[in-house]
């Protein structure tokens, strides 16, 4: 029988509280924290029946204040980088917060994945949940008008973990959210994902600059590249080769966005990750336009571990510990007519969808 749970996570150093939310339901379970909306864990089982934690986590709530911020959360208000932390505006430009080398990334220095967000329990058609609200005033970190923001996290017996995003607003405002778990399908504490396989749905992706901004122009065909993804690749093809000018931006892997294939507002297939090792599979679905992925070419924190004590988690302080697939709106897209809109106006609600589901073969 499906469940859902709430108890106590921890206490930052600030006095707020963070609550662990758990969905169980057919042989999988996830922990969602009210700090920053984060998936903490996801446990399914492999080809033998073993269930492990697949997502990278750190050792305690306090660090996803500090280097382990974006570890499973939330990130916004805006997904991504805005170039010098600027959006165009009918009476001038407007300046956000910066937090990356001059530019906006992840919302700001005080994101979303910050927050402590208000969880409520849910059940709906087979599925358990948690709902999780966070209001974002005008000004926050730069951005005009007031935000009310929604996550639903929600679990089936089938194994598929939905996340559906909904927000609305009094003014028009760049909006984009996006979840920032780091995956490792080998439940193993002390591993990378050169031995996962990835294939993602899209025959172009944009290429960046230095900064990791995408450059002026259209986007590029992944044909004859190291991004070409439209048959799994192993990921040891890519991970730390410096010969390609675009993985070496990215610091000897992938950072980049990929356009995703298709443009109906229902969830359509994004990309699949798979461990030959164990068989895990995780499929993930979105109405997003576009997946940023993250192949964590820098030293995931040391303390990325199990956050609850159980010796279930993946564990590695090595670079290309976790694999990213940020389903969002361009990197850059407020500046960028030419990219699908990312503004959020009152007349017209904010509503996204990100599915995985989860198996073994």
């Amino acid at each position: 029988m499906p469940d859902v749970s709430c108890s106590p996570a921890g206490t930052l150093t600030d006095g707020r509280v963070v609550h662990r939310w758990r969905l169980a339901a057919g042989g999988v379970r996830a922990d969602v924290l009210t700090l920053g909306a984060s998936l903490h864990t996801l446990s399914f089982p492999d080809r033998t029946g073993r269930s492990a934690d697949v997502v990278l986590t750190p050792a305690g709530v306090q660090d996803k204040l500090t280097a382990a911020r974006y570890l499973g959360a939330t990130v916004g208000r805006y997904a991504n980088r805005i170039a010098h932390g600027l959006v165009p505006a009918p009476e001038g430009p407007v300046q956000l917060s910066v937090n990356e080398n001059g530019h906006t990334l992840h919302g700001g220095p005080d994101g979303f994945d910050s927050r402590i967000w208000d969880g409520s329990p849910f059940r709906v058609a087979g599925r358990v949940g948690v709902a999780l609200t966070l209001a974002s005033p005008a000004g926050d970190q730069g951005f005009p008008g007031n935000v009310e923001v929604t996550v639903r996290y929600s679990l089936s017996e089938a194994g598929e973990l939905r996340l559906d995003y909904s927000a609305s607003t009094d003014a028009t405002t760049p909006f984009g959210l996006t979840n920032h778990a780091y995956w490792n399908l080998s439940g193993s504490k002390r591993s990378t994902v050169h031995d996962h396989e990835l294939y993602v749905a899209a025959d172009f992706y944009t290429p960046v600059d230095a900064a990791l901004i995408p450059l002026p122009g259209p986007p590029r065909p992944v044909a004859g590249t190291p991004f070409d993804l439209t048959a799994p690749r192993r990921l040891c093809q890519v991970l730390d080769r410096l010969d390609d000018e675009q993985l070496a931006l990215a610091g000897g892997g992938y950072d980049h966005n990929w356009v995703l294939r298709g443009t109906s507002g229902e969830p359509r297939l994004a990309a699949v990750l798979s461990h030959p090792a164990t068989g895990r599979v995780i499929e993930c679905l979105t109405t997003e336009p576009g997946m940023q992925v993250y192949t964590a070419n820098s030293s995931v924190p040391p303390d990325a571990g199990e956050g609850t004590g159980e010796a279930t988690g993946p564990h590695s302080p090595a670079r290309h510990a976790g694999v990213a697939l940020e389903t969002q709106h361009f990197p850059n897209s407020p500046q960028r007519p030419d990219y699908p809109s990312a503004w959020l106006r009152p007349e017209r609600p904010y509503r996204s969808t990100t599915i995985y589901r989860t198996g073994a073969v």
